[in-house]
């Protein structure tokens, strides 16, 4: 049975890394549903974040495949484990009203959207929050007119308690 998986993957900044992980999805007829790449903590070091369709069996080829991918250093399947995971998304929303304005300003608060740009005909919203929220606000903005909207790719991180691999580290580094 196909479900989403999110997989996160911990990358050496090097050309061409991306197109071969991403090659490696399209090789099996994979679908990026959400892709985010961005520096980690360490430099030199990216984490990717893929939200991708599929069956158990086929991710768990997929994943050995890309620790065999030469700068892959590490391969995470969130699905093993609890963890939390966001979106970002701009949004700009039509405004014919003084009334309309100030619904939308009210429906921003009740989401802890922020409004990061504001015009006599629309405001930009910026909300930040799991995907749930994310559809949320937008079924609540379609009514009002959406002239753009922009979301950024999920990214996630494995909850602490649930990673044996943080366990270890913190209790080395209570240690020492």
């Amino acid at each position: 049975m196909n479900q989403k998986y999110v997989l996160s993957l911990t990358v050496r900044d090097r050309p061409g890394v991306l197109v071969r992980v991403a090659g490696l999805f399209a090789r099996r007829a994979y679908n990026i549903e959400s892709l985010s790449v961005a520096q980690t903590e360490v430099p030199g070091i990216s984490r990717t974040t893929f939200v991708v369709t599929g069956d158990e069996s086929s991710i768990e080829q997929v994943e050995k495949q890309l620790q065999k991918i030469i700068n892959v250093l590490k391969v995470i399947n969130h699905s093993e484990a609890k963890y939390v995971d966001r979106e970002l998304m701009l949004i700009k929303v039509a405004v014919t009203s003084l009334d309309e304005r100030t619904e939308l300003r009210q429906i921003a608060a009740d989401f802890r959207a922020k409004i990061v740009d504001v015009h006599q005909n629309a405001l930009i919203f910026e909300l930040t929050g799991d995907e749930g929220k994310v559809e949320a606000f937008i079924e609540q903005m379609r009514p009002f007119g959406i002239i753009e909207l922009i979301r950024t790719g999920k990214v996630a991180l494995t909850r602490s308690a649930e990673d044996p691999k943080v366990k270890k580290s913190v209790l080395a580094a209570k240690a020492a």
